[in-house]
Order: C-alpha cells, then structure tokens, then sequence
C-alpha cells in the first residue's frame, strides 16, 4: 500500500483541520498536545502525520520530506510555494493579513517603518502601491512596535482585532484574506496520484458541506 506524510502544525489549525480529516478516516492515534513524538500514526494505516512549525509546512511538502500539508495562506504567500499544488481552501483558521497603526496615526508622506514577520508579503503589497517602506523584521509582540517609536505600523494577522484594540491600534487596510489550504508535493502528486485523490475527494465533499452548513 501507499504510505501517505500529511505534515501540519499544532494549535488551531491542528485543531480546526481534524473534522476533515475525521471524515476521511485520519484520526491521529496519539494527542500531539501531550505526546512528545512529532510522527503520529493515523487510524488509517497508511497516513501518518509530522508535527512541526507553521512556517516549516510547506518546506517539508517543497522538497517531499512530506506528501502532503496543511497551511495558511499567509505561511504560503511569505515561502514562495512554487514547488507546491495548491487543490483546495480547506475554509479553516479563517482571518485577514492587514496593515494597522494607532489610531489617527497618518501613513502618508515619506517612507514608511513597518514592523513583521511577513517580509516578503510586505514589500510586495507597499511595492505595487507605489509607496517607500523599510522593513522591520519582528517575530512576535508586533503591536508593540508602534508604541515604543519602532515602526510606524505593522502587517500582521488579524482575527478578531482585540489584541489590536487593547493595545491602541486600529486595522487599516486588508493585504489579504486568509485560510488554511491543502498542498501537495508535485512529485507526490505523481507517484502517488490514486491515493492523495481519495484523501482530496473526501476532504473536499467536507469541505463543500461545511460550506453550505454555514450559507
């Protein structure tokens, strides 16, 4: 039989992807939130799951260290997937990448200080517009950076927009909404084209009828 690597990351989308997977049979045989090991066998014999960084999914899938992974689209944007299949929006882990300053902070005139983590994305989206920024490459505490005087604003994940708020900062401009998707190795795609259809062909049924439970 076919051994199928599905590579994904803990946390919500771990969370939101395992309905999906339910429906086509993948239940993880251990729970990756208690568990150290990061290969975990599946009620289906031949899908394991790798357990690793967001950021590291869709390196995994590029040089087929994984068959298949799940990540956002922003993961995907900022690594360049050219080496990937991208086949299906899964609709999970749902919010938008936008850009946000403090309140009544203007960002027109010269260049621009931007804080985050998502480089490339950031100067392609500024870029197209015309406008002058210099990047400020931040891992974590991005709403800290306009108030301290590091950047001006910053391009950051936004979902409910209450971190921003608690911290004076207001969403102002949409990059990009953002969801979790499906890719695939393109030589997985290949060699194993019988097996990842089945596993593609379920999950997106599920994903067709979540979408219309929710119309």
């Amino acid at each position: 039989m076919t051994m199928l690597t599905l590579a994904v990351s803990k946390g919500r989308i771990f969370d939101e992807a395992l309905p999906l997977l339910a429906a086509a049979g993948v239940v993880p045989m251990e729970n990756p939130k208690t568990t150290r090991k990061l290969i975990l066998p599946t009620s289906n014999a031949d899908i394991q799951l790798v357990i690793i960084r967001a950021t590291d999914v869709p390196t995994f899938v590029e040089y087929g260290a994984a068959d298949l992974g799940i990540a956002g689209k922003d993961v995907l944007m900022e690594h360049g997937a050219a080496g990937l299949y991208e086949p299906l929006d899964l609709g999970i882990s749902r919010c938008r990448l936008m850009t946000a300053a403090p309140e009544g902070k203007e960002l027109s005139g010269g260049r621009i200080r931007v804080a985050t983590k998502y480089i490339k994305t950031a100067q392609q989206y500024f870029a197209q517009q015309g406008r002058q920024v210099e990047i400020i490459k931040l891992y974590g505490s991005m709403e800290l950076a306009p108030l301290v005087g590091l950047a001006d604003c910053i391009v950051d994940l936004v979902d409910t927009g209450n971190t921003l708020k608690a911290n004076g900062l207001v969403p102002l401009e949409l990059i990009t909404n953002i969801s979790s998707r499906l890719i695939v190795n393109k030589a997985a795609m290949k060699m194993k084209h019988a097996a990842i259809e089945v596993l593609l062909g379920v999950m997106n049924k599920e994903v067709e009828r979540n979408f219309l439970a929710e119309v």
